[in-house]
């Protein structure tokens, strides 16, 4: 078995090495163009690639009539309830119809979401994990795991202490946590689902799915009043991010604190002109007035963003939750680079970016998350970092047993895996072949066969 799959796989050229950076909009067809505008690239003649091309895009219409096949039989299936099993003949998906009343009895079985709904409350995008996952078993559905039930139950202690107090004896709620693990244990696809959960219980939260973008692209420049490096793409779309879900909350909260916004460098077009530092806020503004502002004069963007930090510690009337996805790239170096002589250069660290700097620190009493990404790390941390308390870093494991049993009979329900092929067995050793890793389970199963 082992043999007959490592074959197989490195027959088809292995996994792509980032199988998870995909659009939800992907399309399943393939350009013939694309096999036309190769071959003149190399510089051969159009009649020397013919039967190349002839035998690439059969290919193609082949997989796409496959995916079309698949498609239309998955359709079908979904009228026949009695596909829908799991391990041991238990309920393959839960009938629970929320986030927050899910209990640990609807572990081991998937969620059904709408992803009208779901791209409605994270407007931010989705994780590309997520999104990678949807788009191979054509469903859009997320495996229960416990990891998700512990992590929504400690701030749901934070806001709603229980009544009795033996119920969460000896688990203490933490205000502060960082999500660590192996490559694709799901800690995207956790922080994402308790994102969803806070913002249908009415929680005001910031989320940034993708991190690196803070350290990454754009224009930036030293700011002379403060010594930091400001980003004003960056703080722009971050203040709309922000907007798009949080509107309606936003214009019912206040601004606590009504100094004067700095005012710095706008992207591409310098400085103030008439040498205006600062911008006021009206008394009686409130939190929508505040990002817009930013959004509509770029000198202000980054001023607003340190400023709304600041400001969402101060709200009290509901919740407030911070969840920072590839948390980890704000504790390496960014993509910028500061000349220091005519030839050389020093990088610039993320902590010395002042919207970075504004966001980053978990030394406080705000409710905050941020979750390690792997695929997106620049070396090593350490395990103790500055700015992070101790005992915030909570590590997430790859599917147990009992959690890959129900991920191969959701795959098989999807049409992912030959039903002839499939056994305990089988799918078994793909579960130990690749270590509980999500990604290349869903690679490799597909390449199991009866005779393995």
């Amino acid at each position: 078995m082992f043999r007959t799959i490592l074959r197989r796989a490195a027959g088809s050229g292995g996994p792509r090495p980032d199988p998870w950076r995909l659009t939800a909009t992907m399309s399943y067809s393939t350009s013939k163009d694309t096999i036309a505008k190769k071959a003149k690239k190399t510089g051969k003649s159009k009649n020397d690639h013919s039967a190349t091309a002839s035998d690439d895009v059969s290919e193609a219409d082949a997989a796409l009539s496959g995916q079309n096949s698949r498609a239309r039989q998955l359709q079908a299936d979904e009228r026949d309830p009695s596909l829908d099993v799991g391990p041991n003949g238990r309920p393959l998906f839960t009938s629970t119809p929320t986030l927050s009343q899910l209990s640990r009895k609807d572990t081991c079985s998937y969620f059904k979401l709408k992803m009208e709904e779901l791209n409605n409350v994270l407007p931010e995008g989705l994780p590309l994990g997520m999104v990678k996952e949807f788009e191979d078993a054509m469903q859009s559905a997320v495996l229960v795991r416990q990891s998700f039930l512990d992590l929504r139950d400690n701030f749901r202690r934070i806001v709603d202490p229980p009544l009795d107090s033996a119920s969460s004896k000896g688990t203490k709620a933490q205000k502060q946590i960082v999500l660590d693990g192996p490559v694709s244990c799901g800690k995207s696809i956790t922080l994402a689902m308790l994102v969803q959960w806070a913002r249908e219980e009415g929680w005001l939260v910031l989320y940034v799915p993708r991190g690196r973008e803070w350290t990454h692209g754009g224009f930036f420049y030293k700011n002379p009043q403060t010594g930091l490096w400001d980003t004003p793409v960056q703080a722009e779309n971050i203040l709309r991010d922000f907007l798009k879900f949080n509107e309606s909350h936003l214009k019912q909260l206040s601004c606590q604190i009504l100094d004067p916004i700095p005012l710095g460098e706008g992207a591409g077009v310098g400085w103030m002109r008439d040498g205006t530092d600062s911008m006021a806020m009206p008394e009686g503004s409130t939190l929508y007035d505040l990002v817009n502002s930013g959004i509509r004069h770029t000198h202000a963007a980054v001023g607003v963003v340190v400023r709304l930090r600041k400001e969402l510690s101060l709200v009290k009337n509901i919740p407030v939750l911070i969840a920072i996805d590839q948390y980890n790239n704000w504790f390496t170096f960014s993509e910028y680079e500061e000349p220091v002589t005519v030839r050389s250069t020093r990088p610039i660290h993320a902590k010395e970016l002042a919207t970075v700097k504004a966001f980053r620190s978990m030394r406080n009493d705000d409710m905050m998350v941020g979750a390690f990404s792997h695929s997106t790390a620049v070396g090593k941390l350490r395990q103790d970092l500055p700015d992070v308390p101790v005992d915030a870093r909570v590590n997430l494991s790859r599917y147990t047993l009992d959690e890959a049993a129900a991920v191969c009979h959701y795959y098989l329900r999807q049409r992912l895996i030959r039903r002839e092929a499939f056994t305990e067995e089988n799918w078994k050793k793909v579960y130990y072949l690749s270590n509980g890793n999500g990604v290349e389970m869903r690679w490799l199963l597909p390449l199991m066969r009866a005779d393995s």
